[in-house]
């Protein structure tokens, strides 16, 4: 397959990319790459990022700063071509760069920034579904379902779920894991955990729903 070729600071992006990630397991951020290559704003390095994008290099994962994936195939023969060599992780080449959500503020949307504690690079061969993002669990309503406190949920973003799955949803100000239940009576959120109870979901709740569980990492594996 051909690869249209890259400019000269195009190419200062890649290797930058490619060192980042070789040193750290992650790539670096928008004004990390403009503070190094001597950019005026992080929207000038967004600006080839998506132009190494359209080349078929990279892929641009919305809602964290680190939102950077390489594309194997074309990398490895961009390197292959100028005789350059990366020892990238295993994950490197093709991860998952996942942002974290810890604490929702009410009303704001689930992936705002100031939502974001941080963000992992997993292997994307560890979910059957490709996850948007991961919510850190706080409590114990979905205990009986393997959902533990700390544990880190991966989540796709959606609107929409089956009946028994477990979602994201937002019920009022507060945004809760629980398996959904639709019937001719309305909606449920059902725990997993004799100790909580069931939460009907009422007209005046603003329900909806933000994603769905396809995936969890206990928190322990990413120390």
């Amino acid at each position: 397959m051909e690869h249209t070729p890259l400019t000269p600071r195009q190419q200062q992006i890649l290797d930058l990319i490619q060192d980042a990630i070789a040193r750290t397991g992650a790539p670096p951020t928008r004004a990390e790459i403009a503070r190094t290559l001597g950019f005026r704003s992080a929207n000038a390095a967004e600006e080839h990022l998506k132009a190494l994008a359209r080349k078929g290099v990279l892929e641009l994962v919305s809602g964290t700063s680190r939102g950077i994936r390489l594309v194997s195939d074309a990398v490895r023969h961009i390197n292959a071509a100028r005789g350059t060599h990366f020892d990238l992780p295993m994950t490197a080449m093709q991860p998952l760069l996942l942002p974290l959500v810890g604490r929702v503020a009410a009303g704001s949307p689930i992936l705002a920034q100031e939502h974001i504690d941080q963000s992992f690079a997993v292997e994307s061969s560890m979910f059957p579904t490709k996850p948007d993002y991961l919510l850190r669990v706080r409590g114990m309503s979905m205990r009986d379902a393997g959902i533990l406190d700390g544990d880190l949920l991966a989540v796709q973003s959606t609107r929409d779920a089956r009946n028994g799955q477990i979602v994201v949803a937002r019920l009022g100000d507060e945004v809760t894991v629980k398996r959904l239940r639709k019937s001719a009576h309305g909606i449920e959120l059902l725990p997993e955990n004799p100790d909580y109870p069931v939460i009907q979901v009422g007209e005046e709740d603003n329900f909806a729903i933000e994603g769905l569980a396809v995936g969890l990492i206990r928190n322990s594996l990413l120390l």
